[in-house]
């Protein structure tokens, strides 16, 4: 946790952008019985320089939020109080798991809204939903039209688990980008139509759709197919990494290829100096172009992607 808060931090200072943020787990990693005390753990972790001037610089470009047990555990309603009473200020938002329905986020937001009015916050807190069962996979276009989600991701091994054992545990797996002998986790279709379901239903609402993460510790090679396979075939914004190390590669695979980035520089700012009616190489680019490559040069500027000076300055 320390680690993550840490690195963040460095990353901002170098790029100028926080390029990810990080969840603390109150849910799977809390031991049964032992909720309230995890609980109280994170919590402390969320906010662990508070009152230095240099844990005000970190808390600035901080992204931190918390993974909650689900709406319908016991424990749910202290997590959120605790959490939301002795770290709001720190939260960018509340990941809940095991999302059966919209009936479920909206419960969620009503526990979630009474605890911050209870402890003074008033800016709602966004949620994050996390799909892990056959049947909320075929309520993700509706979850995703509730105006308190921000993102929704799929948790594989429930997911798995709620099939009754038809789908083999082996192809949760990720298989290399060299190789597409066997199945695996992309190419298993009950599994490929939850990721594309969730891909597609946050592009139509507007919401940020999370892969879910490769549980390889070591070979970085699996873990760089996984990002790869995520962010160019199925289209999503972001990947989560259950260790720190991991993130360097994710963001690599996450960042616009380079002689795009070139192109997409070259082409916006030709079009600031023309008033957005100009021609490249021949081809012409108005506003409906430009704002695709506007989108390739946000997304390198928010994965730490270096950008020629007189289109960093886009940003000032």
């Amino acid at each position: 946790m320390l680690k993550s808060l840490a690195l963040q931090a460095e990353m901002a200072r170098e790029f100028g952008a926080c390029g990810f943020g990080f969840t603390l787990d109150c849910e799977d990693g809390a031991s049964v019985g032992g909720e309230r005390d995890h609980t109280q753990m994170v919590r402390d972790n969320a906010n662990p320089v508070r009152g230095t001037s240099a844990g005000e610089t970190t808390r600035k470009v901080a992204r931190v939020a918390v993974r909650s047990h689900p709406v319908d555990h016991p424990a749910f309603q202290k997590c959120v109080d605790t959490m939301i009473g002795g770290a709001a200020a720190d939260l960018c938002h509340v990941m809940f798991p095991k999302v059966e329905s919209l009936a479920d986020v909206e419960l969620a937001v009503i526990m979630i809204d009474r605890a911050a009015t209870m402890f003074g916050k008033l800016s709602p807190l966004p949620l994050q939903v996390l799909i892990e069962s056959a049947v909320a996979s075929g309520q993700t276009q509706i979850m995703a039209t509730h105006a308190r989600v921000q993102s929704i991701s799929i948790g594989l091994t429930d997911f798995f688990s709620s099939h009754g054992g038809v789908i083999p545990g082996g192809e949760m797996g990720v298989g290399l980008l060299t190789s597409m002998e066997g199945i695996d986790q992309f190419f298993h279709l009950l599994v490929l139509r939850a990721k594309l379901e969730i891909s597609a239903a946050c592009r139509a609402q507007g919401k940020v759709p999370s892969h879910c993460v490769v549980t390889e510790f070591r070979d970085t090679t699996v873990i760089q197919a996984a990002a790869v396979r995520a962010f160019r075939s199925l289209e999503y914004s972001c990947m989560w990494g259950v260790r720190p190390a991991r993130i360097g590669l994710i963001l690599v695979a996450s960042a616009s290829q380079t002689d795009e980035i070139d192109l997409a520089v070259n082409i916006i700012l030709s079009n600031v100096k023309t008033d957005w009616a100009s021609r490249y190489l021949g081809q012409l680019h108005d506003r409906a172009s430009c704002r695709y490559f506007w989108q390739v040069l946000e997304r390198a500027h928010q994965t730490g992607t270096p950008l020629a000076n007189e289109a960093s300055d886009l940003w000032h």
